[in-house]
């Protein structure tokens, strides 16, 4: 499964805005530019407290199921993604949370508590894979159970940022209540509304709040 059907498809207003285009191109390139300040003193922490590659890439499933790979900061151990049947769920549904992952580094741990692992998905964004808020973009292990309901989160294009990051986040441990904070976001969407959520994410980061 790599694209929605055809029939669950509906246009979205924000995947043709060109202000929400220009939102994320110059939020991108602001975030780039915070990488390649903290990419080297991040990097040698990595590999300084764990062995393996400073990234970690994942397929995920974007804009009306299209697939792309996804780049975050290595905040888990290499083997990780072996491990994670392993590891006990603590969530409700078609997500994957355990607040004591033991897969997760120490350095990782830091990294996920002030969002600084998400900063490479800054690319994703400037190259127009993702945008600056939408969805959380899901794995395949989740999407292979979705229905018609659940794809009607990915009419909008995956989002670093959106209403389960400023609503609680890792907080938020019920994959349906997740994705009607989504479902809220494509009600309520605006150029405005997404400068909104940007604002209070970067509060919320500051804050360290919601985040393992």
């Amino acid at each position: 499964m790599s694209t929605l059907s055809l029939s669950l498809r509906t246009s979205h207003p924000s995947t043709s805005s060109l202000s929400k285009r220009l939102i994320d191109i110059i939020g991108s390139l602001i975030g780039l530019l915070i990488l390649a300040l903290i990419f080297f003193p991040i990097a040698i922490a990595i590999k300084l407290d764990s062995h393996g590659p400073i990234f970690y890439s994942q397929k995920r499933y974007g804009l009306y199921g299209k697939t792309f790979r996804i780049y975050k900061f290595r905040t888990m151990v290499q083997n990780a993604d072996a491990l994670k049947a392993s590891i006990k769920n603590e969530a409700k549904g078609l997500i994957f949370k355990n607040e004591n992952d033991p897969r997760i580094t120490r350095v990782g741990r830091f990294l996920r508590r002030t969002s600084l692992d998400e900063f490479p998905q800054f690319w994703n964004v400037f190259t127009g894979e993702m945008s600056l808020v939408g969805t959380r973009p899901p794995t395949r292990d989740e999407v292979v159970h979705y229905t018609a309901h659940h794809w009607q989160r990915l009419n909008v294009k995956p989002g670093i940022t959106g209403e389960w990051q400023v609503n609680g986040r890792s907080n938020i441990k019920d994959f349906e209540a997740i994705v009607a904070l989504d479902l809220r976001y494509q009600k309520l969407w605006n150029p405005w509304y997404d400068l909104v959520i940007i604002f209070q994410t970067v509060f919320l980061m500051l804050r360290q709040t919601g985040a393992y």
